[in-house]
Order: C-alpha cells, then sequence, then structure tokens
C-alpha cells in the first residue's frame, strides 16, 4: 500500500509505509478460488492481459484466460458497479493469468503479438493455453483488479474475433502521440478499462513498448483528467456548494463541490480489519496548476480526478472539489476501477445543495463516522476554510 497517515486514539499523525493482506483475508478469499487440477484450460479470454512491473525492462507478461464460453464481462470493470464483494471476486477468480517473459520494447515478440491482435477483437476470444504447472494462488491490489490461479505458459492460442474498428485506428496510427490516442479513444466512447489494456500491451503512441498494467492505469486515468481539465478551468464556477454521497462496498463516499477555481484534494481513511491494523488516513492536494509529483495515496487519486473532471466538464463548470472517503472493515482492495465507478455513479445522482460551507459540514457530518475535526486537520482545503470566521463559529457550536 502507497503511505499513509496512521491516526491513533488522539488522532496524531504518523508515517507508515507498508501493509499486508493479513491472514484471515487471505483464508477469506481462497473460498472464491476455482478448484484447478489440469495444465491445460480452453474457454476463453475477455481479452485481457496483464504486464508485471517486477524485473523491469524485462517483465512478465500473459493472457488472462478463463474456461467460460464468454468472459467479456471478466474485463469491462465499467459494467460492475453495484455487484457485491462476494460476486467480483466469484467472478474475477475465474480469470487465470498465464505468465511468460518479455523485454519492454520488443513488441515483435510473438507472444506479444498475439496478445495484441486479440485485444483488437470487440468481444471475448476464444483461448486454449498449456501451463508448464497446474495454476495456483490468487492476487489481489489496490490498484488492479483481482484475479485468480497463475503458473508459467508452455503454449497458448488466442483466435480474435470480430474486430474493435476504434481501437485498430488509434492501432495503426504511428503518428498519434499515446496521450492524443488515449483521449481520442476516451471520446469515441471506448470503455477505460480497454484503453488501459491498449497502452499496456503497447498498442499506443509513437515511442511504443509495454507498460505494466499497474502504470497503465493511473496513466490513463491521469490524461483524460488533465484533458477534460484544461477545458474546465475556462468554464466559470458553480455557485453553490454540493455535497454527493454514497455508499457502496463498506465505503462511505463525499464528494463536496464549491465556488473556487479548479482545486482537488482526495483524502482516504482505512478502518482496522481491511488492510491495516490501526485507522489510517492520507491524501492529497492539487491547486489550479496540475500537481507535479506522483500522488501518496496512488492510482485512486488520479481515477477520482478523472472522475469529477468529466462530471464539470459535462456542466461546463468549474469548481473546487474535495473527497473524503470512508474504508471500513468489510472491504477488500478490488483495484482502482471501484473509486472511478463509484465516483462516476455517485456524480449522476442529485446532490444536496447548501448556500454555505458550515451547512455542508453539517450534512458530512451527519453521514461519515470520523470527527470533521479529523478531516480539517487532515485537509488543505478545508483548513484554509478554517481560518475563516464563520467555520470556527460552525465548529465550536457543534462541540
Amino acid at each position: 500500500m502507497k503511505k499513509l497517515l496512521f491516526v491513533s486514539k488522539n488522532f496524531e499523525p504518523v508515517k507508515i509505509t507498508r501493509v499486508e493482506i493479513n491472514a484471515f483475508l487471505q483464508k477469506k478469499l481462497r473460498e472464491f478460488l476455482p478448484k484447478i487440477k489440469s495444465k491445460e484450460i480452453a474457454g476463453s479470454s475477455p481479452p485481457e492481459v496483464f504486464v508485471g512491473r517486477i524485473g523491469y525492462p524485462k517483465v512478465f507478461v500473459g493472457p488472462m484466460v478463463s474456461p467460460l464460453e464468454d468472459s467479456e464481462d471478466l474485463l469491462y470493470t465499467e459494467r460492475w458497479f453495484g455487484k457485491s464483494l462476494e460476486e467480483i471476486f466469484a467472478m474475477r477468480f475465474q480469470a487465470v493469468r498465464g505468465k511468460t517473459t518479455a523485454k519492454v520494447f520488443d513488441l515483435n515478440n510473438k507472444n506479444v503479438q498475439k496478445l495484441q491482435e486479440a485485444l483488437l477483437s470487440r468481444k471475448s476470444v476464444e483461448a486454449e493455453v498449456k501451463f508448464k504447472n497446474i495454476p495456483k494462488g490468487f492476487r489481489i491490489s489496490l490498484d488492479h483488479q483481482p484475479f485468480g490461479p497463475s503458473a508459467f505458459i508452455e503454449d497458448f492460442k488466442l483466435r480474435p474475433s470480430s474486430t474493435d474498428f476504434k481501437l485498430e485506428k488509434a492501432f495503426y496510427d504511428f503518428d498519434l502521440k499515446a496521450s492524443e490516442a488515449i483521449f481520442w479513444l476516451y471520446q469515441n466512447k471506448t470503455p477505460i478499462s480497454k484503453i488501459q489494456q491498449a497502452l499496456s500491451i503497447g498498442m499506443l503512441g509513437i515511442k511504443r513498448k509495454l507498460v505494466p498494467t499497474r502504470w497503465s492505469i493511473t496513466a490513463v486515468d491521469d490524461t483524460i483528467g488533465k484533458f477534460l481539465l484544461e477545458k474546465v478551468k475556462t468554464y466559470p464556477q458553480i455557485n453553490e456548494f454540493r455535497v454527493y454521497y454514497k455508499e457502496y462496498l463498506d465505503n462511505r463516499w463525499i464528494v463536496l463541490m464549491f465556488p473556487s477555481y479548479w482545486q482537488y484534494e482526495s483524502i482516504e481513511a482505512w478502518y482496522p480489519g481491511t488492510i491495516v491494523d490501526s485507522l489510517a488516513i492520507g491524501g492529497d492536494y492539487e491547486g489550479y496548476e496540475f500537481k507535479k509529483e506522483y500522488a501518496s495515496i496512488g492510482g485512486c487519486w488520479y481515477a477520482a480526478r478523472a472522475m469529477v473532471a468529466e462530471k464539470l466538464f459535462e456542466e461546463r463548470r468549474q469548481a473546487g472539489v474535495l473527497i473524503l472517503r470512508e474504508i471500513h472493515q468489510n472491504y477488500i482492495p478490488v483495484g482502482v476501477w471501484n473509486v472511478r465507478e463509484t465516483i462516476r455513479n455517485m456524480l449522476r445522482e442529485k446532490p444536496e445543495v447548501f448556500d454555505s460551507l458550515e451547512k455542508s459540514l453539517q450534512y458530512i457530518s451527519s453521514r461519515l463516522e470520523i470527527p470533521i475535526e479529523v478531516w480539517i486537520r487532515n485537509s488543505k482545503i478545508l483548513r484554509n476554510f478554517y481560518h475563516q470566521s464563520n467555520v470556527k463559529r460552525f465548529l465550536m457550536s457543534s462541540k
């Protein structure tokens, strides 16, 4: 896990840097694993690939395959919102990861080319994979979606289906920069999950290479967010305080939009029993100029920014945005898609509208467990408001 802040009983922050998935969660997740007894799988691929980052620039790369005849839904995270954790893991653990090695600049590698050809398909493709050993284990991450057993590949065949012509056009345009290809595909309604796959397997841009899946997810979200925000910054500001609220997968979400030039902050609070033993809170802020250093809370920050930018772009408005997220004890990480699709879906709903920050904070306090004083202490945006006398009076009256 990325760098967060430990919060003691007195809510005094101390830095921590690493979190392990505990034994209880590992045991619980194993209940969803398929019982694989063979070194061969005949079925389909969404199509989906996974590119690792360990050993870079020589990495593990391979297809995600499933015994299902149609595995298309295993890839498109845009279709997952509303599913329970049990449904997500039962579905995703059907995705078996095949592994082989490749150098990131070697796009002439025959296995890489087979994966690229398959990814040009509009629907799931037939797959046959022969592994060196029986696939075992599983993998979950804060960044990418979970997947089930894995093993090294001896050989594999993917039979492409009908072509995705938008992706094909970007693939064969070697004069189009990767960032431009990403945004063009997004504008032309290509799912973000598919764009991330294309970037990862070296299908976009002028100087192409394999991009580890974890990096490609953030790169696509970051690129889309920046393209949209360049337009958003030219629009008039909203003139009200909006509060959006959502509960999903034992997460509680707040999005506060307020009258301001563009500024953005996202803060996460992880509860004990998730992937931490004690309450942990941390976040990152961006002013009118784009943040240069990588966000300490990782890909979630960029996914959320892209979705609030999408909403403001649709409305042709500009605002300051604060996201607060409480991650309660029954949550198990399922990837950055959870952030992207939760924010996207909650912003489609009607917000609570207020004429002041005080009233907005009162509503937020009624929805979140962590005291508002703690959020203020960890939020640059709220600390700036805190120094205004009207908020001081609100805090004094709420005690």
